[in-house]
């Protein structure tokens, strides 16, 4: 097992995972995709015996992303790094993977000087394991919304950094 940078070459594996997992996240194209991983600040693959089975994609303030809860933060985070997703292969679930990402995450803000590490999860309908996974990681909940034209509502999180 190991972590890297993805690159475009990693691309259709990112978009098989996040489709797999879409019922959790927004849909992603590959146009999409490549916008948000030239404006991403974290963008790590983790592969298993030389396939990617989970990624993180990260993104600062600043971005131009469109997405509604990307922009809650910023109107209410003067410097933060928000986790737009992270994805874990199904078949790869319980091994520890989505922490260690989650890891890379708190390790880039602290190395960044970024004091907020902000993301969101689905309410309704509710997705537990994602509640008790982000509450192990001293998220809390700072607002709610209703996303996708009413039919989920996400807890807006954050969770301060602190030192290593």
């Amino acid at each position: 097992m190991k972590t890297r940078t993805a690159s475009s070459n990693d691309f259709d594996a990112v978009l098989a995972l996040n489709l797999e997992s879409e019922r959790f996240l927004s849909p992603l194209t590959r146009v999409r995709l490549d916008s948000l991983h030239r404006q991403a600040d974290l963008h790590q693959v983790l592969e298993v015996e030389g396939e990617v089975v989970a990624f993180v994609l990260a993104l600062r303030e600043g971005a131009s992303y469109d997405s509604v809860n990307y922009r809650w933060f910023v109107g209410r985070y003067e410097r933060f790094l928000y986790v737009d997703r992270v994805v874990v292969a199904a078949a790869q679930h319980g091994r520890g993977f989505g922490r260690l990402l989650y890891e890379l995450v708190f390790s880039r803000a602290r190395a960044t000087r970024v004091p907020v590490v902000t993301c969101e999860y689905d309410v309704e309908p509710p997705n537990l394991a994602s509640e008790r996974f982000h509450q192990a990681f001293g998220f809390t909940e700072v607002g709610r919304q209703s996303v996708a034209g009413g039919q989920k509502q996400v807890s807006l999180q954050a969770a301060s950094v602190g030192r290593e």
